[in-house]
């Protein structure tokens, strides 16, 4: 046991944490989750010491939608899952930067880690993992026995190889502003199925980076830089068919890794289909009621409202910390004054923009990329709509006669649009002539790190911590990482974020997340409206559905009640 472990038993019977909680760093720190379970087993904390933060506020409807479901006695075995889903262009894993393009590779390449629906993260790859006491070095046991699709014998060398590259600045994986605490240098191979990482700074994290979407494990005999051409994978499924924009067609192996619940292999289906219907929100709404598709990944609002009634639908909802961020770049006029930035900041309506942009259903946002749902999570008000001190912080930067502006948003994201219009209008009377410059989303992501002004989708995260690493820090040599948009550095932030990075006490990472989120707030780089509720859509026939708040396709173990 982690001598932190009776630590944390001690501020969970104390009531300063939950025992969703305590189970997540219990499991981080390497203990099993029923040994976890064991641990607390009739000591539950009394529920008014439970500091109020720690109870997040909850999405108006997302969880609350029902989800009536008769389970056969048993999975059953075949047929094809038709998924609605973005095609986009992919090459190297490590490079993904939208969610869509992982989830088709999901199912043929697998990560050393999962982090579950309830935010627990669970060996995957790995068999186990040990921390030391200081949380500086952490020993990786990969599971043995593993099969890649081609036949080779999953290895260290495999992980060591994947770890290099996402190391790789030539690469220009997230991963390398996320996990900076590592190097090419500190990852040691044991044998070969042991490895073990000396980190730079203590960390208590690795496990849920391991999960972080770019992190693939790649064959380090197949791999040349390019998934389409070698799809070489541990996973379920190999790839059939990949056509950029129209469809991903993917069949099940013989001899698979997992077995399911009930002791028989997995996966259940015989194939699934990923099918890219366009950006008409429209045609997937009439796709799913026609029979056409099954399941709908990555739904939009609009689309849980047009199926919340309907008797067909399988809606699971979460409430999460995805959002979409108003970023301006510090390295480029005018927004390299914070006055500017701040002006703009003020010139939104949280509660109007949640309101019309994504129907309400979510929680407002207050202008920093830490999120209600996230652990340690410091609440601060809302900043109210104020075009007056907005206007008069203009005139200070050296604007008194206005300032013409140009937003880049993906067309494909209608409540981007609308955030859009909206932040037009009531940018207006504060001085700012936005001119909106909307696009295909592919196109959109071509070059979401290089416009002035954009808002950019981010998806959840366990952590609040992880994504403030992957956006909003600078490499040793001030450069900024592969995935900070903004180009914002702070030296006094990041001194901060390494801090709470290897704080277990809550409380106490609390308050640094405090000082994290008014840095961000005071002189930052971004503007948050809201926090979205999110949902996870099938039809009824799809069973063992479960929603998951970064909105990853986990289908491993689903199956059709009718083949």
């Amino acid at each position: 046991m982690h001598k932190a472990i009776p630590d944390l038993k001690d501020q969970y019977e104390k009531g300063k944490m939950t025992r969703r909680e305590f189970l997540r760093y219990a499991s981080l720190l390497g203990m099993s989750l029923g040994a976890a379970q064991a641990l607390i087993a009739g000591c539950a904390p009394p529920a008014t010491e439970v500091p109020p933060t720690e109870v997040p506020p909850t999405p108006t409807t997302a969880p609350a939608v029902p989800t009536p479901t008769t389970v056969p006695a048993g999975p059953r075995r075949g047929g094809t899952l038709r998924v609605r889903g973005n095609i986009g262009r992919i090459d190297h894993p490590a490079r993904f930067s939208w969610v869509a393009n992982s989830n088709p590779a999901r199912h043929v390449a697998e990560y050393l880690t999962l982090t579950d629906e309830n935010n627990i993260t669970h060996p995957y790859l790995l068999d186990s993992w040990e921390a030391s006491d200081d949380l500086l070095t952490w020993t990786l046991n990969l599971r043995q026995g593993i099969k890649w699709n081609n036949g080779d014998d999953f290895v260290a060398d495999d992980v060591v190889f994947t770890m290099e590259e996402w190391l790789d600045e030539e690469v220009g994986s997230s991963t390398l502003g996320l996990m900076s605490y590592l190097t090419e240098e500190n990852i040691e191979k044991v044998n070969d199925h042991t490895i073990t990482l000396h980190l730079d700074s203590p960390q208590i994290a690795v496990p849920e980076h391991l999960f972080h979407y770019p992190n693939q494990i790649m064959n380090y005999r197949t791999f040349e830089g390019d998934f389409i051409q070698a799809p070489v994978g541990t996973g379920p499924y190999t790839l059939d068919e990949y056509s950029e924009g129209e469809r991903v067609v993917l069949k099940a192996r013989a001899d698979y890794w997992q077995t399911g619940a009930d002791g028989q292999p997995l996966p259940y289906l015989d194939e699934m289909v990923y099918i890219d219907l366009g950006e008409e929100v429209s045609a997937w709404i009439a796709a799913f009621q026609g029979g056409e598709i099954d399941a709908i990944s990555e739904p939009e609002a609009t689309v849980f409202l047009a199926l919340q009634d309907d008797p067909n639908a399988n809606i699971m909802g979460t409430p999460t910390g995805q959002t979409r961020v108003l970023r301006m770049r510090v390295d480029k006029e005018p927004w390299t004054d914070n006055n500017v930035r701040m002006a703009l900041k003020l010139c939104q309506d949280h509660e109007k923009i949640l309101a019309m942009a994504h129907f309400g259903e979510g929680a407002p946002g207050a202008d920093f990329h830490v999120a209600p749902v996230h652990p340690a999570y410091c609440e601060r008000p809302i900043p109210p709509y104020d075009p007056d001190r907005a206007r008069s912080l203009l005139e200070k930067a050296g604007y008194a006669d206005g300032l013409t502006v140009e937003i880049a948003v993906a067309s494909d994201w209608t409540d981007v649009v609308s955030y859009a219009e909206i932040l037009k209008q009531d940018a207006a009377p504060a001085g700012f002539d936005i001119q909106i410059n909307t696009m295909p989303v592919s196109a959109y992501w071509d070059l979401w790190t290089e416009v002035d002004l954009g808002v950019t989708p981010w998806t959840h995260r366990p952590l609040g911590t992880m994504v403030l690493s992957l956006a909003y820090t600078c490499d040793d040599e001030g450069e900024p990482v592969p995935w900070n948009e903004t180009r914002w550095c702070d030296d006094e932030f990041t001194s901060l974020l390494t801090q709470a990075e290897g704080t277990l006490d809550v409380e106490e990472r609390r308050q640094i997340m405090c000082q994290l989120e008014e840095i961000q707030y005071e002189r930052g780089s971004i503007g948050i409206p809201y926090w979205q509720g999110i949902w996870m859509i099938a039809h009824k026939k799809v069973q063992n559905w479960k929603g998951h708040p970064t909105q990853y396709d986990l289908f491993n173990e689903l199956w059709l009640e009718e083949a």
